[in-house]
């Protein structure tokens, strides 16, 4: 799995409209990564652009999202929801903007394909 190829593309499909108006950062941290790899931005200003920041963009982060790699692409695919992680995900921060997560943070174009058999 690749943190930077799942961050891209969460930022390319992020829903800004249950966020709070004005500049929202959100800090994931892949605890299971190397320390290089471990934290990212995501900064949806109030127009509704998004950037991916791979360092820290000195901003206030209003929400961590603090899990794993394989559960994060889970929760992106489709297998598993945010509310269905429970404990592999841990949310500090604003209760409001945790709440919505899986809502602005919506799903990857292809986990609306069907499976098919192997």
């Amino acid at each position: 799995l690749d943190p930077s190829l799942l961050m891209w593309d969460m930022r390319r499909n992020l829903n800004p409209t249950p966020l709070p108006e004005g500049r929202t950062v959100i800090q994931f941290l892949y605890q299971d990564l190397p320390v290089s790899k471990r934290s990212w931005w995501l900064i949806v200003e109030k127009h509704g652009e998004v950037d991916l920041c791979w360092y820290d963009p000195g901003f206030e982060v209003d929400l961590y999202v603090s899990t794993d790699l394989h559960t994060m692409t889970a929760i992106w695919m489709g297998v598993l929801t945010v509310a269905k992680a429970g404990a592999k995900v841990a949310l500090t921060g604003d209760q409001a903007i945790g709440r919505q997560m899986q809502t602005w943070l919506g799903l990857s174009p292809f986990a609306v394909e069907p499976k098919r058999a192997a």
